[in-house]
């Protein structure tokens, strides 16, 4: 019997931990320690989720086959939140109960994820589950603007696992089909946290995406494992630095912007898009005989090439983007190496006249960009009549 103990414990690696001194034996400890802390805590997370689309399925077959469904009428979920305070079941006021019955009509599929056990302990089967509402319905509550790559559809078992519950709420309140799977994917494939969700939510990042791309590059840029390939499919227009808590009539120099924007990098980071790494500030570069500073320096690692952005905290000037130009010039004679492609200058501005961009940009060589920021969000209103605005002058 020992020995197959000892033949137990090399077949699952136990022999790489052994240590011979006691601060190896505490890190050791420790790391374990954590590793399974942090699995127990995502199986937590798993559960809770599962028993709230539970609750949710539960409610959905009351309301359909309860015997006794008549008497309480449209005040099933209240009498049920009264009950259920009455015995100590937590989170599971009316509000709550009217959150998990959604959950359970937006992701019937997740009753791919009931394994066996879990089917014994509540009665949930695949037949049972199956006679789930028609999503149908809801799509065509809300018919689809846009065609969205069939590859945004996460599994039910990896959202569950990737995304806690809290996550999950975030996208309840997101009414459109296409706009929920865009923001679920994302969210996985970016790690955000809760918080990150509900800004890029706020902050209408899948119009600001889509509005100003194709149809065919908007599949491009969404399809699982596949990457922005070009510069264009990059930029936004807007964007929104509100996480500054700066105000739009605020006295602000450049080189206090750029201090507030490298204050809160992370967020910056976010609002930037996927792939940005920041590089620089200040960047000292020698033309002649005379020293420039470039504000911002990143390196984009997916279009593998540098990104300079210049700072202006006035409306675009045409005499603006000859800078800037000088400096992507600059770079790509002095700074790129093998493998890099050509770098990219993104001048942001508090606000631009289209056809100015246009005659100020032509004959150009380098790819520049012309970008407006806002220092508060916008409502709803306001910033899908700036895009909409936005994308018919593109189209004029």
């Amino acid at each position: 019997m020992p020995g197959r103990i000892r033949k137990k414990q090399e077949d699952i690696g136990m022999n790489r931990w052994k240590t011979t001194d006691l601060s190896g034996l505490v890190d050791r400890i420790q790391s374990i320690h954590q590793e399974l802390k942090n699995s127990a805590l995502r199986s937590v997370n798993t559960l809770l989720t599962l028993r709230n689309w539970l609750i949710g399925y539960y409610i959905a077959e009351y309301e359909l086959h309860g015997s006794d469904r008549a008497q309480y009428g449209d005040r099933v979920i209240e009498c049920l939140a009264l009950e259920l305070k009455n015995r100590d079941v937590s989170r599971s006021d009316a509000r709550e109960l009217y959150r998990y019955l959604k959950f359970y009509h937006i992701y019937p599929e997740i009753v791919e994820t009931v394994n066996p056990q879990l089917q014994s302990i509540t009665g949930v089967t695949d037949n049972t589950a199956l006679c789930l509402h028609d999503m149908s319905m809801e799509a065509a509550k809300h018919p689809k603007a846009v065609t969205l790559s069939p590859e945004l559809h996460v599994s039910a078992g990896q959202m569950i696992r990737a995304l806690s519950f809290s996550h999950i709420v975030e996208l309840l309140d997101v009414d459109d089909p296409d706009q929920r799977d865009f923001y679920r994917y994302h969210c996985i494939k970016a790690n955000w946290s809760v918080r990150q969700l509900r800004r890029q939510i706020k902050s209408l990042y899948f119009e600001r995406s889509i509005l100003s791309k194709d149809k065919a590059q908007l599949e491009i840029h969404t399809a699982r494992n596949s990457e922005i390939q070009s510069p264009e499919n990059l930029i936004k227009d807007p964007y929104i630095f509100e996480f500054l808590g700066l105000k739009s009539k605020d006295t602000l120099s450049e080189s206090r912007l750029e201090d507030q924007l490298l204050g809160y990098l992370q967020e910056f980071l976010l609002e930037l898009g996927h792939g940005f790494c920041f590089e620089a500030r200040q960047k000292r570069v020698l033309i002649g005989d005379t020293q420039y500073y470039i504000d911002l320096v990143f390196y984009h690692r997916v279009l593998k090439c540098h990104i300079l952005i210049e700072l202006k905290v006035a409306e675009f000037s045409h005499e603006n983007i000859g800078q800037l130009n000088t400096y992507v010039s600059w770079y790509r004679v002095n700074e790129m190496r093998e493998g890099d492609n050509p770098p990219i200058g993104i001048l942001l501005c508090t606000g631009k006249d289209s056809t100015l961009v246009e005659y100020a940009l032509a004959g150009m060589d380098n790819n520049l960009f012309v970008s407006k920021y806002l220092l508060e969000l916008p409502s709803v209103e306001e910033m899908r009549a700036f895009l909409e605005k936005n994308l018919q002058q593109e189209l004029l």
